[in-house]
């Protein structure tokens, strides 16, 4: 044989192998895993729907990326986690921005407000994060004023309206609310002190307890759903709703900015979608159990439901506007924020509560007593 017939032929040899190798499933790569830790228990309804978050992420990555998600307490505690974020030793994290308000008051305006606040709703208040702004004024509020410099926050919402509380003894006037001790949190001690009322901070663990020792005479935590896994109800026989103390609760998802930094676009495009489509997932799963709840508590559960009394929910709006006042008279960040939101709601929950239709009077006329 030639020479060049040699080479040449060795030369198709050589790019058929070339061909093969191509052709080769590329070995797989490991998955990234994530590290993440919430600030709920196992038993709240929070916790599963971020343990459905990770798995929507999983799904959606084809198992590129992999959330580790892991209740409170697991590694570091409940109102640690926004630290451990920033320094790395959790990858991100599901929290509540009214947790962080011992470092800076301004953090539980992003939490779910007193009063909304100015009467906003959650259409409202999810208008404000998305489209008004919010998202970006908390993220400057942890990176800039509060330090947090390696946490890459997104805003998300959980849950409804929560009850006034849950009380050992009947409330029939805010004479009988006065000079009680309840548990509560955030800017709702605050509001409570307004009230005349001994506001007392506990985590989850720690309030039945609490109540049966009589440290406290009353509780305030979430929605009927998940208060009930929690048993205030075996001590606590009366749930008294409604109040403008949270009417909707904001959450967060913290994580640490390397980690962020590192993911390619696609998966960054992931999790943030995620995040935003598990909003209407959670909502519409922690209203159904908290209604299917409420349905059960005399009959299952032997609690009796009473309405607000009206100077209740007053003394709650004239304390929510004192709260407002002297916290933005002490932070100029407080300050910044709540003229952000009171200029958003007069243009926006004006209008919303001008055009939502009677739906009180629908609800009575369809179910009220004949």
């Amino acid at each position: 044989m030639k020479k060049w017939t040699v080479v040449v032929v060795a030369a198709f040899f050589l790019a058929g192998i070339g061909v093969l190798a191509s052709q080769r499933p590329a070995a797989p790569q490991a998955p990234i895993v994530w590290k993440v830790q919430t600030t709920y228990t196992s038993a709240m309804v929070l916790q599963k729907m971020a343990v459905q978050m990770g798995e929507r992420v999983k799904e959606m990555s084809g198992g590129r990326l992999v959330f580790e998600t892991l209740p409170a307490g697991t590694v570091v505690g409940a109102f640690e986690v926004l630290d451990s974020v920033n320094k790395g030793v959790l990858d991100a994290a599901h929290s509540w921005p009214g947790y962080w308000a011992g470092k800076n008051t301004a953090a539980a305006l992003f939490g779910g407000s007193l009063g909304g606040p100015f009467g906003m709703r959650i259409e409202d208040y999810l208008a404000w994060f998305y489209a008004g702004g919010g998202q970006e004024l908390y993220s400057e509020l942890l990176q800039k004023d509060m330090k947090m410099t390696d946490v890459v926050v997104f805003l998300t919402m959980n849950s409804f309206p929560e009850p006034l509380g849950w009380f050992r003894k009947p409330i029939t006037s805010l004479k009988d609310f006065r000079g009680l001790k309840m548990r509560t949190s955030g800017l709702g001690v605050d509001l409570l002190k307004e009230m005349g009322v001994s506001a007392v901070v506990l985590p989850g663990g720690e309030i039945v307890p609490a109540l049966e020792r009589g440290v406290v005479d009353a509780v305030e935590w979430t929605t009927p759903a998940t208060d009930i896994m929690l048993g205030f109800h075996t001590v606590a026989k009366y749930l008294v709703m409604p109040s403008t103390r949270q009417p909707l609760t904001g959450n967060e998802f913290l994580i640490n900015r390397k980690k962020w930094d590192a993911l390619p676009a696609d998966l960054k495009a992931i999790v943030r979608n995620a995040l935003l489509a598990q909003i209407p997932i959670a909502i519409a799963t922690d209203y159904t159990e908290a209604a299917t709840v409420f349905h059960d508590l005399g009959p299952k559960y032997g609690v009796q439901v009473i309405t607000t009394p009206r100077d209740v929910l007053e003394a709650e709006i004239k304390a929510t506007e004192k709260v407002f006042e002297v916290q933005a008279q002490k932070n100029p960040s407080f300050a910044r924020i709540l003229k952000h939101q009171r200029e958003f709601a007069a243009k926006v929950a004006t209008y919303t509560d001008r055009i939502r239709p009677p739906y009180s009077s629908v609800v009575k006329h369809h179910f009220g007593k004949k």
